[in-house]
């Protein structure tokens, strides 16, 4: 029996579609790493959480370019869905730089970690899917690789213990969130985008100086810009909307626990792009050994999350009809 052509050129487009997803989002959240490193780190610009509603000021602006040239169409969002999404994101936002500043890294590395175990209950418990044992043993491997290369020193108190669950959970809650709004209202990233990203600018914005002030005792008003932090500062901005649209097609196209391992990736290419620009300070054979158990994990999930019942969901959330222009674009890509 001959294969069918049509149905191979189908899965041939939504490969390499899934491929430029990710190499989309790997690309530039490795980029913004790296440049806020050199903002923050190299030019004091120390406050993330203002930092993050000027992204979603730039990120609006893009949304509503895409509008007026007709690539986004007219959508509708709920209100107290938006409301929900939006205190579920500022909640992750803030609570890892908090989580950040109470707890050690290698505490803060490990809640990192917990939001994978995180988003796999939540699709258990809402959207009652089922991962075989490869695929929980991938996650594990994981899990465990990317431990060993970025867990060093782990101390806890119990206001770092707070900060970093209300991290975690939200972090979780809010990926799960996108894939769940993108379903059930039809809503492609754009579209997505054009609801959440100006609630998020105005909303940080407002609050975000004041959490700033808290964390580091300066004022964002005082800051004196030079030529080169503001460079970055526009370049960093620039790069966000990248960010941010990718994530939204990502996790529309896969689901948040795939976001959450394979973008794990991220954290080993951060780590290696760290070595060769900043020296080889800290790499050592259990690096090394992190780093290839994370990556063999990844590979390993890959592999069996897309075999069948690797991951399955058992019962189908009610979706809308798909009306709006480019719907399409997360419906082409199956669960992994």
């Amino acid at each position: 029996m001959k294969p069918d052509m049509s149905s191979l050129k189908k899965s041939d487009k939504k490969a390499a579609l899934d491929f430029a997803a990710w190499s989309f989002n790997v690309t530039t959240s490795v980029g913004i790493i790296m440049v806020n490193k050199a903002l923050m780190a190299t030019h004091g610009f120390t406050f993330a959480t203002t930092l993050t509603g000027l992204h979603f000021v730039t990120t609006t602006l893009m949304t509503i370019v895409f509008r007026w040239l007709g690539l986004s169409q007219p959508s509708q969002l709920p209100v107290a869905d938006l409301i929900k999404f939006v205190i579920f994101s500022n909640l992750s936002i803030v609570g890892m730089n908090v989580s950040l500043m109470w707890n050690s890294v290698g505490f803060y590395q490990i809640a990192k970690l917990c939001m994978i175990p995180a988003s796999c209950l939540l699709e258990v418990v809402f959207d009652h899917v089922h991962y075989s044992r490869d695929t929980k043993l991938s996650i594990m491997v994981v899990l465990i690789g990317v431990a060993v290369c970025t867990v060093t020193d782990v101390s806890v108190n119990a206001r770092g213990l707070i900060a970093a669950v209300i991290a975690v959970w939200s972090t979780a809650l809010q990926q799960y969130y996108v894939h769940f709004l993108q379903r059930k209202y039809s809503l492609n990233s754009f579209n997505l985008l054009g609801h959440t990203a100006p609630a998020q600018a105005g909303s940080l914005l407002l609050v975000g100086p004041f959490v700033d002030y808290l964390l580091t005792g300066q004022r964002v008003d005082h800051f004196v810009f030079s030529s080169l932090a503001l460079f970055f500062l526009v370049l960093s901005c620039f790069i966000a909307i990248g960010v941010n649209l990718s994530q939204f097609i990502c996790i529309g196209r896969f689901s948040a626990v795939s976001f959450q391992v394979l973008g794990h990736m991220k954290t080993v290419l951060v780590l290696s792009l760290g070595f060769i620009f900043f020296g080889k300070e800290g790499l050592n054979l259990q690096v090394v050994i992190g780093m290839v158990l994370a990556v063999l994990g990844m590979i390993w999930y890959g592999n069996a999350s897309a075999k069948p019942g690797g991951k399955e969901r058992r019962s189908v959330l009610p979706v809308r009809s798909a009306s709006l222009k480019g719907s399409s674009e997360e419906k082409d890509g199956a669960e992994k």
